[in-house]
């Protein structure tokens, strides 16, 4: 006789996990599938994050931050640093450290709570079924209440580019070099490009960034865009725009990259390349043909404003669905689901999510850019203040960056903000909440911020949205 769940989950990532530990919490027996192995030979839960993503790059970053920082910008503060050296094997073994923490944790949780963790491949079958194949073993099947698809997402190939052993590698690959790379080259200058390009380019590789569109960040409001990509410059990072990859080659232990530009065709020689041109759904034999469940255009699983496919009982999240591939809202989607299910009321605000860019300076934003509102033809105000105005910036030698913040002309409601510089990815977080509220500009100017702290420069740009910043020589006209 078949076992039979509640509610069974497939995929352990941050949507995966959190969705199968808030169906126990709210009293469902709950399975959670996960067919992950770790480059330990072990099975781990986390997914792409926690494993290969979001966890292990922010060590890298952090590691490689405070190495240069010990090298290059200790001495405005009078600290002496002659001999400071970078030991990457251990770099290495200190971020696998914390990623064997984080995943295990997780394993923790899921036993706390009473979820059953299946090591292996799941899939959705008709009739609300599982098949559940075991790393070792023969398959059996799974009588579901509800299931929730949350297998997350796959690097995106290039057939021009193909993977090689240690030299070209997608993002995972970048994570375990063993030494500085001398010429490190990136083919792609979306989010995971930029970030895991400044590890390296912070230990001293040269970094070539080839990127296809002509427009840095299309995702990004332009003129933080614009500002990111020249503290980038004067970090030593080249990035190239319009310059489309057409093939590569291995040569004397070397990466030849060719591509073309607006000046014709060129070449590149690195001792590294890494691909990373972004992620698709990972849907590979995930549900049956019979099982009811239907792709979009985009090929993202079809599912409606709270992550119902079109099979009652059986939803989806995460980076398989529509929306932003972060790991926040698949968490946020899979906790919904849960309460969905339990018969609860609630619903995520997607005009809420921040995004978070990770490079120094850090990129944050949550809402609408200037040039979606401008398309949209509705009338708007805009604010910006400088960290460079900002005492606590300044005291920690941190003054690159701006805050910008977008409100209704009428109403003056704030419809986004976004931030380049120090702890973007703190201070948006208070930006996120104003929104959830409804707050206008006038709610934010009106509240006392600490001094000195960085938030102070959210503060005076809600101010200069009418002109009446308070540490700025210039004065705006009220619209």
């Amino acid at each position: 006789m078949a076992k039979s769940y509640d509610v069974v989950v497939i995929g352990g990532g941050p949507g995966g996990y959190a969705a199968a530990i808030k169906a126990a919490q709210l009293g469902m027996k709950t399975a959670c599938i996960d067919m992950y192995i770790n480059k330990d030979g072990n099975p781990a839960l986390g997914g792409t994050c926690a494993n290969v993503g979001c966890i292990p790059s922010k060590a890298l970053l952090d590691s490689s931050w405070k190495y240069h920082e010990a090298k290059e910008g200790f001495a405005i503060h009078g600290i002496e640093a002659k001999t400071v050296k970078m030991n990457v094997p251990e770099m290495i073994k200190r971020k696998d450290g914390i990623v064997k923490k984080q995943t295990d944790g997780v394993a923790m949780l899921l036993k706390a709570n009473g979820v059953d963790w299946l090591q292996g491949r799941g899939k959705l079958l008709s009739g609300k079924q599982v098949e559940f194949t075991p790393h070792e073993g023969d398959a059996e099947t799974l009588d579901a209440g509800n299931v929730i698809l949350a297998a997350g997402s796959e690097p995106i190939s290039l057939p021009m580019a193909p993977l090689h052993e240690d030299m070209v590698v997608a993002n995972a690959g970048a994570l375990e070099f063993t030494e500085v790379p001398k010429k490190l080259g990136v083919i792609g200058a979306g989010i995971i490009g930029l970030e895991l390009g400044s590890v390296w380019s912070r230990l001293g590789s040269e970094v070539v960034v080839i990127e296809a569109m002509d427009n840095f960040l299309p995702m990004v409001d332009r003129q933080v865009g614009k500002e990111l990509l020249k503290n980038l410059k004067a970090q030593n990072i080249d990035v190239q725009l319009s310059a489309r990859v057409t093939g590569t080659k291995i040569e004397k232990n070397k990466v030849k990259v060719e591509y073309s530009n607006a000046d014709g065709d060129q070449s590149l020689v690195v001792d590294k390349l890494i691909v990373a041109v972004g992620r698709r759904p990972y849907t590979e034999d995930l549900f049956s043909a019979d099982s009811g469940v239907n792709l979009d255009e985009r090929g993202f699983i079809f599912v409606n404003h709270s992550c119902a496919t079109e099979v009652p009982g059986v939803y989806a999240i995460g980076d398989i669905v529509r929306g932003p591939a972060l790991a926040h809202k698949a968490t946020e989607e899979g906790v919904m689901v849960a309460e969905i299910i339990a018969g609860h009321h609630t619903a995520i605000n997607y005009d809420c999510i921040p995004s978070v860019i990770y490079t120094h300076p850090e990129v944050a934003w949550v809402g609408v850019t200037e040039e979606q509102i401008k398309s949209s033809g509705d009338a708007y105000k805009t604010g910006t203040f400088a960290f460079m105005a900002n005492g606590r910036a300044a005291a920690a030698n941190e003054t690159a960056g701006f805050v910008k913040v977008i409100a209704d002309e009428e109403t003056d409601r704030v419809l986004g903000v976004h931030i380049v510089g120090p702890q973007a990815s703190e201070i948006i977080m208070q930006a996120v909440i104003a929104m959830e509220f409804g707050a206008s500009t006038e709610d934010l100017q009106m509240m006392v911020f600490a001094h000195p702290g960085l938030s102070e420069v959210l503060h005076e740009a809600c101010l200069d949205v009418d002109g009446k910043a308070i540490h700025s020589a210039k004065r705006k006209r009220k619209k």
